[in-house]
């Protein structure tokens, strides 16, 4: 089978418009959250602030006669995906599009031009909705505006799998290529739930933070005053390609995607599996397809959402998988979801990305905000600090609604 690497990486994040703003932000341990800005909120809000993206002017990365046709969610894509190929050096000959892909994850689409439609349609009628409405709205025009933009005549996928969707389509992507059916696969998630529905609707589930008075402390994993994920936002894009590909025009390689899992639950709508069952399949999985034992893994960037359960049970989910060796903190776990909110179906290919800038820079970003461990969650977290270690191996886990699970294992590339 082929082998798959990563040769582009494109982030739009809280933390920063870029890859490398990201990652320095993420390596001082700065929090991306704040007050709400996007639209009016008020006090009947249970939760009043989140993780924007700031600065962000879409008509610098795509037309700006274009934007009307799109949702936010797609803009974050477009954005993403131009820094990928411009970081990657990628251009593909006509005879290469039909052998080049496109896998967007996205968990719920363009939920601000739902609300703003269905004002449109109560007060003005059916007459003034706009024709881009529904092509706005649907998930996987973000992968649908991608493969028009770069001419990637290929698959054309979007994995709709709650939180773990991007990390689904980085893994499908790459089973892509090692079944030898496509040469380049672009592949990644994007996300903008910071609407009053997306806001009001997981205040509702008692998901989120009520943190109002210290928004940049409201995101603390496995913290014993955790109280409920920071809602986030924005996308990241990778570039895949075969290594045969790769060498031959001379690319830079972050790392090899050597690993897939994936499990369902099969238990509830949003708890997880008592003691982590179904993330315990999926790590196993991953391990299995990487041919790796547990101890090969020197860091993972965690599922780690500051949720009450969730922080308890992939815990435990990482201690059987990985045993003594975790329990004895060889193994380093942090959650960049502390300083970067909850990205929902953009999570998983942002967290891949820091896996991989992980790899290549020796550096692990910390978990900040983690004070007060809960004695339920008893491994080496990397709290409020950078650290520095060489990696060979890096575990990414990714865990939503519905039970789903996904795991991705990305290896320093070797020749």
């Amino acid at each position: 089978m082929e082998r798959v690497v990563i040769t582009g990486i494109g982030l739009i994040t809280p933390n920063g418009i870029g890859t490398e703003a990201t990652w320095q932000s993420l390596l001082k341990g700065e929090s991306g959250a704040g007050p709400i800005t996007q639209f009016e909120i008020t006090d009947e809000y249970p939760t009043r602030f989140a993780c924007e993206v700031k600065n962000y002017d879409p008509a610098e990365f795509m037309p700006r006669k274009k934007l009307k046709e799109v949702a936010r969610f797609i803009t974050f894509s477009m954005g993403a995906t131009k820094l990928a190929f411009q970081d990657a050096g990628l251009e593909l000959a006509e005879a290469e599009r039909d052998r080049a892909g496109c896998f967007i994850g996205v968990g719920l689409g363009g939920l601000e031009n739902l609300e703003r439609v269905k004002m449109i349609l109560e007060t003005k009628g059916p007459g003034k909705v706009s024709p881009y409405f529904i092509p706005s709205l649907i998930g996987n025009l973000a992968a649908g505006q991608v493969s028009i933009e770069y001419g990637l005549r290929g698959p054309s996928f979007c994995h709709t799998t709650a939180c773990s969707s991007s990390a689904h389509s980085l893994g499908e992507a790459a089973e892509w290529i090692r079944r030898g059916k496509a040469d380049v696969m672009v592949a990644g998630g994007a996300e903008a739930t910071i609407t009053p529905i997306g806001i009001a609707g997981f205040s509702a589930m008692f998901a989120l933070s009520r943190r109002n008075d210290a928004p940049q402390a409201a995101s603390r994993p496995w913290d014993k005053g955790r109280d409920g994920f920071v809602c986030g936002e924005g996308a990241g894009t990778l570039i895949l390609e075969s290594l045969s590909r790769a060498k031959r025009r001379g690319a830079k390689i972050y790392a090899e995607i050597t690993g897939f899992g994936a499990s369902s639950d099969a238990y509830h709508i949003t708890k997880p599996a008592p003691d982590g069952a179904g993330a315990i399949r999926s790590m196993r999985l991953a391990l299995e397809d990487a041919k790796l034992s547990p101890e090969s893994i020197g860091y993972m960037n965690a599922h780690g959402t500051s949720t009450p359960a969730g922080d308890i049970e992939e815990s435990k989910a990482v201690e059987a998988v990985f045993g003594d060796y975790a329990k004895d903190h060889k193994l380093w776990v942090s959650s960049t979801k502390s300083m970067m909110g909850h990205l929902l179906g953009a999570a998983g290919a942002v967290e891949a990305a820091v896996c991989a800038k992980a790899i290549e820079t020796g550096a692990i970003p910390p978990t900040i905000n983690l004070k007060d461990p809960d004695p339920e969650c008893r491994l080496d977290y990397v709290p409020n600090q950078a650290r520095e270690r060489r990696l060979d191996h890096a575990m990414s886990n990714s865990f939503g609604f519905g039970g789903t699970n996904a795991t991705l294992v990305l290896s320093r590339y070797k020749d």
